[in-house]
């Protein structure tokens, strides 16, 4: 059972405590992502996830490397459109050391300016990483374009323009303004006692206060019709549909989860017998979902040699159709549903999946859902709901696309118009 706390300073956290394990997972969790920048600002809040591990007032960026591999634990950060975490996994004995740590680091990073240049660089050739691959670049491109007039839209990693800007200064200034308590939530899953892990929290970052009132970035994101296409030279033509999806706390997301592993979630998936298996076309063909606080997207994605795209939107199009038209069986849908509800179960045997899961939860939700209210909303899915969700998502008039790849020679915009009727 996921506990609820809070620190002195009103930092709330989650606790678990899980008494037959030997290790303690912790999450510091930042509702702050590339949605709260401003187009000046872009690819700050990554920036900053670097800068975190690059030393603070009392370690060297090594210090913090090497007590971190003294202790065998694990430490880590990443960056989305809504909210940075920072967080590690260590013996129960050894979290205090860990604590110490990831403390120092969040409290009193130093952000110098040598390490800020040094750290531009890094991220210019992840940036640049990123253009020379089309299979992740189809995903970015064509989110960038259907958010475009919102942060949304700005890529999470920033721009080579926008991250030559900026200073010690500017990255400290964007720190103070969006690392508060009011936004920061902890998360810890593993072998301890309620008590004394308040006690150690509020030890280390109950008396941080901020030094500036919070205030929320308004980035409200629009959907919009987007086609694009991307020369690269590569043997490929990287694919990617997409429709306007569910928001985060629509309750038809179960009903979509089901369908989605139905649809395009594995081997099994109708998109992968119908392109891979039967015929041939691509080497990779799946769908996913993404959420956001008030929009999010219905994905297909697909590899494949370039004349085979027409072939493939084709059959994309068939089964879409055939989704809509029909119920689904309700076997499969049992099947299914047993798969995710497994999937789920084994993934809360991980005291990191379940860190992950309460802290993400409590930062973007305000609450904690139990595994059993999760299992029981997926375990009423019916046929009917199915149908409803596929209703609402498969808009075929409002249909996004991009191509990324030898795309001229096949002319891809002339190949989505005439395939999706527009």
């Amino acid at each position: 059972m996921v506990i609820i706390k809070k620190l002195q300073n009103g930092i709330s956290v989650a606790l678990e405590e899980i008494t037959y394990v030997r290790s303690i997972s912790f999450g510091i969790w930042v509702k702050n992502g590339s949605r709260n920048e401003r187009p000046e600002e872009s690819g700050v809040s990554h920036f900053i996830e670097h800068m975190m591990f690059k030393g603070t007032e009392n370690r060297s960026a090594r210090q913090i490397a090497e007590e971190m591999d003294a202790l065998g634990g694990q430490i880590n950060a990443y960056t989305t459109k809504e909210y940075t975490c920072y967080h590690t996994r260590v013996l129960d004995e050894h979290f205090n050391r860990a604590l110490d740590v990831m403390s120092d680091m969040i409290l009193r990073s130093s952000f110098d300016q040598k390490d800020v240049e040094r750290e531009r660089n890094v991220i210019t050739e992840e940036i640049n990483m990123y253009e020379d691959a089309p299979e992740e670049l189809v995903h970015d491109a064509l989110q960038d374009t259907i958010w475009r007039d919102s942060s949304l839209g700005m890529p999470i990693l920033g721009t080579t323009k926008t991250i030559s800007t900026f200073t010690s200064e500017s990255i400290r200034s964007y720190y103070e303004r969006n690392y508060h308590t009011e936004n920061i939530v902890l998360s810890v899953a593993g072998n301890f006692k309620v008590d004394k892990m308040l006690e150690q929290l509020n030890d280390a970052l109950g008396n941080w206060t901020a030094k500036r009132p919070f205030e929320q970035y308004n980035s409200k994101a629009t959907y919009q019709v987007s086609h694009v296409a991307r020369e690269k030279d590569v043997e490929q033509v990287h694919a990617c549909i997409a429709f306007q999806g569910l928001e985060r706390e629509d309750p038809m997301k179960y009903a979509l989860g089901v369908f989605n592993t139905i649809f395009g979630g594995g081997m099994s998936s109708r998109l992968f017998q119908k392109v891979r298996e039967e015929n041939g076309l691509t080497y990779s063909i799946y769908s996913y979902t993404t959420a956001f606080a008030d929009t999010g997207l219905f994905s297909i994605c697909g590899s494949m040699n370039p004349n085979q795209l027409e072939r493939v939107y084709d059959l994309i199009v068939g089964e879409i159709k055939e989704a809509k038209a029909n119920l689904l069986p309700q076997k499969l849908i049992e099947v299914t549903k047993e798969q995710l509800i497994s999937n789920f179960i084994i993934g809360t045997e991980s005291t990191l999946n379940r860190m992950t899961a309460a802290g993400s939860a409590l930062l973007l939700r305000g609450q904690v859902q139990d595994n059993e209210a999760v299992i029981g909303k997926l375990s009423k899915v019916t046929a009917e709901d199915i149908l409803e969700v596929t209703e609402r998502v498969f808009d075929l008039n409002k249909v996004s696309w991009c191509a990324v790849g030898n795309v001229g020679e096949i002319d891809a915009h002339s190949i989505g118009k005439k395939v999706f009727h527009i």
